[in-house]
């Protein structure tokens, strides 16, 4: 026993354990849902013996399930997440993220979904800069201009084929009205799992999105970081592809989603 938990013991104080187990909680993600106990402990910094405790202990009460030599989150969480969520609006549990999002960036944050051939902002974080995007809730775009547009069709076949069988009208120069381009495009896109576009939509502005799913693995919709090109060069939208990730997934864990793929 560590000296932490031996205080802990001698203090009757509960909550030192409770954030070792957090600790161990928050050490899986979408990315790596599977871990070995040399990774948990890797990424807590506890002792092999105080991991090794926690996670038989987190076993044997469904809260982590074993699958070989390694563990991922046990179905016991799943079922007390639903309760959290339940009765509550998907935009009313992201917009927190979205406003957390664009204090990291400086920059709009914004959620689209899918309606028909186009997309549409639900929910949005507005950037506190005077130089912005025209951006509103409710706005409507077509699904074939932009990063978000670019997540909504890399995982929704049937919206692609609906989308390419009608053409492509350009917005801007550099708005894709080839249909092979597009679709060139998307298929990166799902490879990447995120995207990045400048000036599809609106001369001299950029946007990067990444995609949300539900428990079925099933698309939700795209967030999204946008602004003028000036303050997102290229270089800059691809050091936020981490920070947009992590958005993505947490919104994702937050309405009890999966990736396609995972089980």
């Amino acid at each position: 026993m560590s000296a932490s938990d031996a205080s802990a013991k001698a203090n009757g104080n509960p909550l030192l354990v409770l954030g070792k187990i957090t600790s161990i909680l928050d050490a899986f993600s979408l990315s790596k849902p599977v871990l070995q106990l040399s990774d948990i402990r890797e990424y807590t910094g506890m002792p092999t013996s105080t991991v090794q405790r926690l996670v038989t202990n987190l076993t044997s009460q469904g809260f982590l399930d074993r699958e070989g030599d390694a563990y991922r989150i046990g179905m016991r969480m799943a079922y007390w997440a639903a309760p959290a969520t339940r009765g509550m609006e998907v935009v009313d549990i992201l917009s927190p993220l979205l406003k957390t999002l664009r204090d990291n960036t400086g920059e709009t944050a914004c959620f689209f979904k899918a309606e028909q051939h186009y997309r549409v902002c639900v929910a949005m974080a507005d950037t506190r800069h005077a130089l912005r995007r025209e951006m509103h809730l409710g706005k409507i775009i077509p699904l074939h201009a932009g990063s978000a547009g670019r997540v909504l069709l890399a995982w929704s076949p049937e919206l692609m084929e609906a989308v390419l069988r009608d053409p492509l009208e350009p917005i801007t120069d550099y708005t894709i009205t080839s249909s092979e381009d597009l679709e060139i495009a998307v298929k990166k896109t799902r490879a990447d799992g995120f995207a990045i576009t400048v000036g599809e939509r609106e001369d001299g502005a950029s946007g990067l999105s990444a995609p949300v799913f539900d428990s079925a693995a099933a698309l939700v919709g795209a967030v999204t970081i946008s602004g003028p090109t000036l303050r997102m060069p290229l270089e800059t939208c691809q050091a936020w592809v981490e920070p947009l990730l992590a958005t993505a997934e947490h919104m994702t864990r937050l309405i009890g989603g999966r990736f396609p793929g995972e089980s």
